[in-house]
């Protein structure tokens, strides 16, 4: 958002919105600063905007205004977006898993990309409910970069999901049979009201299954997903260990998480 301070109320309450939507937050302070304006100003604005639903006001600045969403993409339009936050966050998360431990994967793209890194690590025994995170560890076992001993991976059954997850009773049934050192849960959303969430009911039922075999739960989102809501809530924030995220993620989103999540580890 460039600077100007010659901007009818209209245009500049436009230029707070886009702000607001694009980074998933700001600051008075901020906004102040790059619209050279004064904090009385700014103020107004965001009383403005938020009469008319436009966004919701927090202490010392404005989030987005959090939508339900029923929608479900498939696994190639998700796998488009941020790629480089999400090839950040694997690598932070790889990071915490020690070799000989029992990681469970739930679907995702960000888990998918997790996936590539874990492959590396010696011993894993992998649970996952992805088709995709299973196919990365095949395929390293016949390219002959695997580590030097292999993941055992177990994909549990169920039904596909249009981002390759298998859900529903026979995966549900499966998850709880077992007992994980981490878990890596993705997510289509994620706030502070809701948790994570998904559109997808017979997905959050998996997801729930997941959360509750594991010592450690590990949620993998980039900061674009912060403000959605899915139709179905899987996990509370307080139900996380370790939120693994990117820098786009704003200050003082990170700053409210951290009063609920035991650890926010900001990925690159």
């Amino acid at each position: 958002m460039a600077e100007n301070s010659g901007l009818l109320a209209e245009q500049r309450r436009a230029l707070i919105l886009d702000e607001v939507r694009r980074r998933g937050g700001v600051r008075v302070n901020e906004l102040t600063r790059k619209l050279n304006v004064s904090d009385m100003t700014i103020r107004r604005d965001l009383d403005a905007l938020a009469r008319q639903g436009m966004l919701e006001k927090v202490h010392g600045g404005a989030v987005p205004v959090l939508e339900a969403s029923t929608h479900e993409p498939g696994f190639e339009a998700k796998s488009a977006l941020e790629p480089s936050a999400k090839e950040e966050i694997a690598a932070a998360a790889a990071r915490l898993v020690a070799p000989g431990s029992a990681v469970a994967l739930s679907g995702g793209t960000t888990t998918y990309a997790l996936a590539h890194h874990l492959v590396r690590i010696e011993a894993l025994t992998v649970v996952t409910n992805s088709v995709r995170v299973a196919d990365v560890f095949e395929h390293a076992a016949r390219q002959g970069t695997a580590a030097a001993q292999p993941a055992t991976v177990v994909l549990t059954g169920g039904v596909r999901t249009p981002s390759d997850a298998l859900v529903g009773p026979i995966a549900d049934r499966a998850i709880r049979s077992l007992h994980f050192d981490l878990l890596f849960l993705g997510c289509h959303g994620i706030s502070l009201e809701a948790g994570l969430s998904t559109p997808n009911l017979a997905e959050a039922e998996t997801n729930r299954s997941f959360v509750a075999a594991a010592r450690r739960v590990v949620a993998v989102a980039d900061h674009t997903k912060w403000g959605t809501i899915g139709l179905s809530t899987f996990a509370s924030l307080a139900e996380i260990d370790t939120l693994v995220t990117d820098a786009g993620l704003p200050v003082e989103i990170r700053s409210a998480v951290a009063e609920q999540v035991r650890e926010v580890v900001i990925a690159g």
